[in-house]
């Protein structure tokens, strides 16, 4: 009795500390130069004009003219001033945002990471500080910068992504709004020396603002916007018929290439479900500690820390018996999808020589647990 009695009051104390946190708004869009800035400082003047107490807390103009001239009248919070390798640079002041208590704060550039030294190491964790004290926050995001979408994001723009937020950030915004352009608007923008000055256009062309690369960046932000709405849906219109709730695995091995795929597709998975996911990893006598080598336990542990980052709980079991260890933690973790990487051979090799595979498959077979294989 007493250990549901504390279970109902941390229960009640996650309510009231949910009920004092500020809300979240994030402007999204495919690529910089759309226009997110902008809009998030045209809100900012109407929430003004409608006596809400709003300041700026961090915004990056990249001297683009229209966008700079909104600045006027927006009263900020001075930035933090700190020496880093020499040089004078600036932060935003967190703790200045939280005494100064604002209603609203624009905080520009979501994945931005801090100068080394600062509390947190992403502007996105000062975010999270600064919605705990009660402020809301309105701030902006390109959809590259999503960490589930790294790899998918680098193969469409050849440009390695170094600044990244996890997938669950978003799933914390209270909205999400697509500020989406066609790819011949966003060009004309850049031609006309709205995203970038003169001596840059021309290598942008050449690179990153290419009409397809637009449209496969469109089409990704499109996609997760869409899901956002169905997953804000889910939760806040009562469903008649009570579904089954979808609870992902992936199970990994030492390969790590493929290890990293599944996880990031597995949380892309889980993010649209807005449901929780874990990681198993079974090693097998021939992948104790002191038999691996050593590059092999270094990928698997940034595995694991990947995963955790993106919200995985991960789960490492010792056993030989790799398709009875995946199915019996599926059924004790009411697990409905086992997600796994796809064999490195063709289907007559997989039938001959995978036994595992084989077992696996017959064994979840008779179960409900579904079985989706990432290429």
């Amino acid at each position: 009795m007493e250990k549901e009695n504390e279970q109902s009051v941390s229960q009640f104390i996650e309510l009231v500390k949910k009920s004092r946190r500020g809300k979240f708004k994030v402007y999204i869009g495919m690529s910089a130069g759309v226009g997110k800035t902008y809009r998030m400082l045209q809100e900012a003047h109407a929430l003004m004009k409608n006596s809400i107490d709003i300041r700026i807390g961090y915004v990056e103009t990249h001297n683009r003219e229209e966008t700079h001239a909104l600045l006027a009248g927006i009263p900020f919070i001075p930035r933090r001033k700190l020496f880093y390798k020499g040089k004078e640079m600036e932060e935003m002041d967190v703790q200045a945002i939280v005494s100064r208590n604002p209603e609203v704060v624009i905080v520009d550039e979501l994945a931005h990471s801090n100068i080394e030294g600062s509390k947190n190491t992403k502007r996105w964790q000062d975010v999270m500080d600064i919605l705990d004290a009660g402020i809301s926050v309105i701030s902006a995001v390109n959809i590259q910068h999503l960490e589930s979408m790294n790899e998918e994001i680098e193969e469409i723009t050849g440009i390695p992504i170094t600044e990244r937020i996890p997938d669950k950030v978003l799933d914390m915004a209270d909205e999400i709004v697509n500020i989406d352009l066609t790819a011949d608007e966003l060009i004309d923008r850049l031609k006309a020396g709205k995203i970038y000055d003169q001596s840059k256009i021309a290598t942008a062309l050449g690179n990153f603002f290419q009409p397809e690369r637009i449209l496969q960046l469109r089409e990704l932000a499109l996609k997760e916007v869409a899901h956002y709405v169905e997953r804000k849906i889910n939760i806040e219109i009562p469903k008649q018929i009570k579904l089954r709730p979808e609870r992902f695995m992936a199970c990994i091995s030492t390969n790590s290439v493929t290890a990293k795929i599944v996880i990031r597709k597995t949380a892309r998975l889980a993010s649209y479900y807005r449901s929780p996911w874990m990681v198993l990893y079974v090693q097998n006598t021939n992948e104790s500690s002191d038999r691996i080598k050593l590059d092999l336990q270094r990928h698997l542990i940034n595995n694991f820390k990947l995963a955790t980052e993106l919200g995985a709980e991960v789960i490492k079991v010792k056993s030989n018996e790799i398709t009875k260890t995946i199915i019996r933690i599926a059924q004790e973790k009411d697990i409905t999808t086992i997600c796994m990487g796809k064999p490195h051979l063709n289907l007559f090799q997989v039938i001959m020589r995978t036994p595992v595979f084989n077992e696996l498959l017959r064994n979840i077979s008779e179960t409900e647990i579904d079985l989706v294989i990432l290429s």
